[in-house]
């Protein structure tokens, strides 16, 4: 599994027939993904505070069609997906870790 933090609203006003585009994907060219649950909490606590309607979409790696390239970052590796995210392949969305 692969994990994505996204603000609900920002989530939800995209269209749903068609994949998931974040921002980074035009600013950096890929989108952010967390690979472990750890993960998820340190991005939730370090980048996320102050976002109320928080949410975890829980993705299954095998439905992407874009490529997932684990990199490098002064953080850690982290997981990226360099295109959009298919909804097919968003199997959960969840609150964010407590």
């Amino acid at each position: 599994m692969l994990y994505h933090l996204v603000s609900r609203s920002d989530f939800e006003i995209q269209p749903a027939d068609e994949p998931y585009v974040a921002a980074s994907l035009a600013d950096e060219g890929f989108i952010h993904l967390s690979a472990t649950l750890a993960q998820v909490a340190w991005v939730a606590s370090n980048l996320y505070t102050g976002v109320p309607d928080l949410a975890v979409l829980v993705i299954d790696e095998s439905l992407l069609t874009a490529p997932v390239r684990y990199d490098e970052t002064p953080d850690g590796v982290f997981p990226h997906l360099y295109g959009p995210l298919d909804r097919d392949a968003i199997i959960a969305i969840e609150p964010p870790p407590t």
